[in-house]
């Protein structure tokens, strides 16, 4: 008997009501899904403001602890961020609460250095970065590959995300991207909201 298709990334978050009880946390849906980049191993990563990571913890134990491969760890070092994960119709998600603002957090800077590259690198940029994820790369790695970023790859889409357009044209035109493109349907800023 075979396994049904996993359903969008959009249905499963609803399915699951994650958004609505992590609420209070500013969440922020990152990663490949809203980038239309994700495989079929692709997970759900939410970005959260959590002053108080603690209370993350408690609200993940209290509401999805019975789910499939629960997992609720916190770093050692920075400040210390508590990352839940677990499986719910058909996707796995990461839940990444730091108490600094999502604005600051390196998830949600890499996510939006990458959305402004697609959309000024259009669908070259996407092939290209998607063939790079097929071989294995993770995505800073494929977007660093796809642009021939040299260094560490984390720190290089950083760097972009902080530059202005027209650097980022110059160094897409480099890299044999040409011409604004169109960011993926619905890709909007990451925000997802429940409502």
């Amino acid at each position: 008997m075979s396994t049904p298709p996993r359903p969008g990334f959009r249905a499963a978050l609803e399915r699951t009501g994650l958004l609505g009880r992590i609420a209070g946390f500013d969440p922020h849906v990152v990663g490949t899904p809203p980038l239309g980049l994700d495989l079929a191993g692709s997970d759900i990563d939410i970005v959260c403001h959590a002053p108080d990571p603690n209370a993350v913890a408690r609200l993940m134990w209290d509401h999805f602890g019975d789910r499939q491969h629960f997992l609720l760890r916190r770093w050692r070092a920075g400040d210390r961020p508590v990352i839940a994960c677990f499986t719910a119709a058909g996707w796995p998600f990461e839940v990444f609460a730091a108490p600094r603002p999502v604005a600051e957090q390196a998830g949600w800077r890499h996510f939006r250095a990458e959305q402004r590259l697609l959309a000024r690198g259009g669908e070259a940029l996407r092939g290209a970065a998607v063939a790079r994820r097929r071989a294995g790369l993770k995505t800073e790695p494929a977007f660093a590959a796809a642009l021939g970023l040299a260094g560490d790859p984390y720190a290089a889409l950083l760097a972009l995300g902080d530059d202005k357009d027209a650097a980022l044209d110059r160094v897409l035109a480099a890299a044999g991207f040409s011409g604004p493109g169109r960011p993926p349907e619905g890709s909007g800023t990451g925000r997802i909201t429940n409502g």
